[in-house]
């Protein structure tokens, strides 16, 4: 039954492949009939699609391409969605959109707050989900209009880097970051010394998709703080205004 369960697999990456398509998009997902309804529908709409079972065939299928984005199933045999999330955002910063059964606020939240860039609940209809995976895939993306705004960007030590899209610490040193938290680490770069509401912050990066806008940009801060400031706790760089938002105080130079 496995080995037919294999055979399967096999001959739906080999069919999904077979066209001449862009994004790259990796399926982590260990119902077969699920992952061929998904890789049916993105390889309709002109993308490249592989799936794979589970976090070994994942690990397996990183390191023989490189993917644009990830839609990754929370239960699976072996490692499960979460423990791999965590663990694919502590070196990359590749878009991962989470997939599961469980559509409680808590499950969703503890979802961002691990690295995952938008949160699926089955059942879940194939529209929505190429959606969203084209708005994550937008905003990895620089339009043209961007491109005269594609100087490095400095504050305390770190650097911002919009069109590589990186963040480096003081010591240089890489910082991951999920395609939310970049975008909005980038627009508080961009509007130091401006407060900016929660519903500007989501129009600019769509970091509300996931989940309730408040809740939603929150969490991203957080994330955000956890990584720049020396006590999170008590954020210097990245403050909360009451009853209007955030502000960036660092001074901010382009280099």
């Amino acid at each position: 039954m496995q080995a037919a369960a294999n055979a399967s697999r096999s001959d739906l990456n080999a069919k999904f492949k077979s066209a001449r398509q862009d994004s790259r998009i990796l399926i982590v997902e260990d119902d077969i009939e699920i992952a061929r309804m998904l890789g049916e529908t993105l390889t309709d709409n002109g993308m490249i699609v592989e799936i794979a079972e589970s976090g070994v065939q994942m690990n397996a299928a990183l390191r023989n391409h490189k993917f644009d984005l990830i839609v990754l199933d929370v239960m699976l045999p072996g490692e499960n969605g979460l423990n791999i999330c965590r663990r694919l955002r502590a070196g990359t910063n590749i878009p991962i959109l989470m997939l599961t059964a469980l559509g409680e606020e808590i499950d969703r939240i503890f979802g961002l707050e691990i690295g995952a860039d938008d949160y699926v609940t089955k059942p879940f209809s194939a529209r929505e989900l190429t959606a969203r995976i084209r708005a994550l895939l937008r905003r990895t993306t620089y339009a043209p209009d961007e491109r005269d705004r594609s100087k490095v960007l400095r504050f305390n030590g770190w650097s911002l880097d919009p069109i590589r899209r990186q963040l480096h610490d003081p010591s240089n040193a890489r910082v991951a970051t999920t395609t939310h938290e970049f975008d909005l680490l980038l627009a508080f770069c961009r509007n130091a010394g401006r407060v900016l509401s929660r519903e500007e912050l989501l129009s600019v990066t769509h970091a509300g998709l996931a989940g309730p806008i408040e809740r939603s940009v929150d969490v991203h801060v957080s994330r955000i703080r956890q990584k720049i400031e020396k006590d999170a706790r008590d954020p210097v760089l990245l403050r909360t205004v009451r009853l209007g938002g955030y502000i960036f105080t660092a001074t901010v130079e382009e280099a």
